[in-house]
């Protein structure tokens, strides 16, 4: 059993909720009902003071937590094969595939990364969601980062919401920006689709950079930034910029094709099966060492064949 101590300040926006509430928030790598249970056990005091769950907390109040690191006993280990492009006693790099969702949830409550990683280290179960500290969509691809130890695991979430993991990410898109640019748009649980999210007013911060990369006929290959790392931030941003991307069939709308396309190019778009996104490079400073540190992935082969596709597609067309 390990213990972690968290701080947070109360803002604006948290100001006037119950402390659960404010706490699940603040402290959003640990489950509501874990949370409860640490306030409960007196592990949680607000301005020095211990409160019930149900208590208000105010602007400026200074929430600290000491987190107790038990093993959860609702994710069981799975063999299943991990692509480990780093690994050393406090973390390890993974590539993931399209396809593998990374924690339990409604749904899929076995089969997923954070059921790999017991597997792989079952002392990571000490950890919150195994140390798993962001989270790729199910048919994202990519580099995703995991602490091994409780101090790496706490500095890792720390160096995220101070922004200095970088993590940028190939986007293949419907239209043709004339530019790249930038998304600065709160986002939030959408109003009328509690699995979806969007742009809402008292949403979340957040902000994406995009630059082009390659253009095609009616498509274009951006390189994205993410300065934040709201749930589906990237697909929701473009979706409101009205640049969704290709193969996303929560927010992408329906399938456009080139005009006068090839029955190839037609076949390769409709039978793309995600959203046509790839976290291809990821850079910190470890954790313990301070050493800076890159990876890079090489992009899957479904989204190289697509692009290689859309490229044969613009050759048929030149001139």
């Amino acid at each position: 059993m390990e213990e972690i101590q968290h701080q947070g300040v109360v803002d604006r926006e948290l100001s006037g909720l119950r402390l659960d509430q404010a706490s699940a928030r603040l402290f959003s790598d640990y489950s509501r009902s874990r949370l409860q249970n640490w306030i409960k056990a007196g592990r949680m005091q607000v301005d020095g003071e211990v409160r019930k769950p149900r208590d208000k907390v105010w602007e400026g109040e200074r929430i600290c937590l000491q987190a107790v690191l038990e093993p959860d006993q609702h994710c069981e280990p799975e063999d299943i094969p991990l692509d480990i492009l780093y690994q050393d006693e406090h973390l390890l790099v993974i590539d993931k595939p399209a396809g593998l969702v990374v924690h339990p949830g409604s749904g899929n409550r076995s089969g997923t990364v954070q059921n790999a990683l017991l597997h792989q280290d079952p002392e990571m179960a000490g950890l919150p969601r195994a140390g798993i500290v962001h989270r790729l969509d199910k048919d994202t691809t990519g580099l995703m980062v995991v602490a091994r130890s409780p101090v790496a695991h706490k500095r890792l979430v720390e160096a995220l919401q101070a922004r200095a993991i970088k993590r940028e990410y190939l986007a293949l898109v419907v239209g043709r920006p004339t530019a790249g640019g930038e998304v600065e748009a709160p986002i939030g649980r959408h109003p009328g689709k509690r699995v979806c999210m969007a742009v809402v007013p008292g949403g979340k911060p957040a902000r994406t950079h995009y630059r082009i990369n390659e253009r095609f006929r009616i498509h274009t290959l951006l390189d994205v930034r993410l300065e934040s790392g709201r749930t589906h931030q990237i697909r929701v941003h473009m979706a409101h910029i009205r640049y969704p991307l290709v193969g996303d069939s929560v927010y992408g709308g329906r399938l456009k094709l080139p005009p006068n396309a090839s029955e190839a190019t037609r076949a390769a778009l409709r039978s793309f099966p995600r959203q046509a996104l790839h976290a291809r490079r990821l850079s910190l400073q470890h954790p313990v060492t301070a050493e800076p540190l890159v990876w890079e992935s090489p992009v899957p082969a479904d989204l190289n064949g697509l692009i290689g596709q859309l490229r044969e597609d613009v050759a048929e067309h030149a001139g």
